[in-house]
């Protein structure tokens, strides 16, 4: 792979704008074009970017300058055009989730071993400063063996959101697969498994309360993880006021909790290190701004993908979320409709962690 930079086409032109931005600011990457099917949309894209526009996908996946394709449509869509581009020799990020059924994701799997393509996978609350250094605490050992780790999501839409000109695909199963769990809560959810490991039984609940759409917007689940701890959560676009999504995990050596980006307990180490991590990360807003605008989205977690996505493409490794990861975040939430529809408990493959 030659010195310089890695280019991008984006696909998908309303959140896929943050992948645009964050392109532009990542290093070693070169926005070069975009493409979607509305064309006052593409239109004022172009204009605002600077870069070819295509109203059709299949041409821009003609276009040799573009070494890598970000896909930001529809989730239901996602593997279909993540097949086109891997067999036009494209590399991608695709936005979550992967797609709406783990079976779709195997098919997308089966195709990257044959083409070769790399495949980087968008969970960008992973890259924050906050939830990296939980990270490493945890597999440090800091909590002692797990014994629960919750996760929650209070937040609201209305119903706008889903009739809009851009919205009738969400809260659709046979887009969007879902809607507050695997539309907004999946963030929430591979955040449990970044925490907690690999989920290996489920059982749940969903219904629809406060809007008029097909799909869920209130579901609770609960967890058996692999390493034998216990976990719930729950996920909801009905919460008035909204609020910001809550992760509690403890352990037998301590605990923590996180209110949006803000650390509200840490519990855990020696007392110069939950003072240093709480004036690190203690005085953020507990609010989430996503929480209410599905659009006010930070570029910053995007960004860091965009630039590892660079680096595994140039030195043949592994993206930082590969697709084995964001499959199990798709496989938990998929299993906990399947619960919820049997009233049984499922077994789930556990392939992330």
């Amino acid at each position: 792979m030659a010195a310089g930079k890695i280019r991008f086409g984006v696909v998908g032109l309303g959140m896929g704008g943050h992948h645009c931005l964050a392109i532009q600011e990542a290093r070693g990457a070169e926005l070069v074009a975009i493409c979607d099917k509305h064309r006052e949309r593409l239109q004022s894209r172009v204009e605002e970017f600077g870069v070819k526009g295509y109203s059709d996908y299949g041409a821009m996946l003609k276009d040799p300058e573009i070494d890598v394709v970000s896909i930001v449509t529809e989730s239901g869509n996602h593997v279909s055009m993540a097949i086109a581009a891997a067999r036009a020799g494209k590399h991608l990020v695709v936005e979550k989730p992967i797609d709406i059924t783990p079976r779709r994701i195997d098919r997308l799997e089966t195709i990257l071993s044959a083409t070769g393509v790399t495949c980087g996978c968008i969970f960008q609350s992973r890259m924050s400063p906050c939830n990296l250094a939980l990270k490493k605490a945890l597999d440090a050992g800091k909590m002692g063996r797990m014994i629960g780790l919750h996760g929650s999501l209070p937040w609201y839409r209305g119903q706008d959101y889903f009739s809009g000109p851009f919205g009738p695909w969400r809260g659709t199963w046979q887009l969007d697969g879902g809607g507050s769990m695997m539309n907004q809560g999946i963030h929430t959810v591979d955040l449990l498994l970044y925490f907690g490991g690999p989920v290996k039984k489920v059982c749940g609940f969903y219904d629809v309360f406060d809007h008029d759409i097909e799909a869920e917007d209130h579901t609770v689940g609960c967890l058996q993880y692999a390493s034998g701890a216990l976990g719930t959560v729950f996920t909801t676009t009905c919460a008035r006021p909204e609020g910001a999504q809550q992760i509690y995990g403890f352990g037998t050596k301590g605990s923590f909790r996180k209110e949006g980006e803000s650390l509200a307990l840490y519990e855990m180490g020696s007392a110069r290190e939950r003072a240093s991590m709480l004036e690190r990360f203690g005085n953020q807003r507990p609010d989430d701004a996503a929480a209410k605008d599905p659009m006010a989205v930070a570029t910053y977690g995007h960004r860091v993908i965009m630039e590892d996505m660079v680096k595994a493409i140039r030195t043949g490794r592994e993206p930082v979320i590969p697709l084995s990861q964001a499959r199990h975040a798709v496989e938990v939430v998929h299993a906990i409709y399947q619960a919820a529809r049997t009233g049984k408990t499922i077994a789930v493959r556990g392939a992330g962690g």
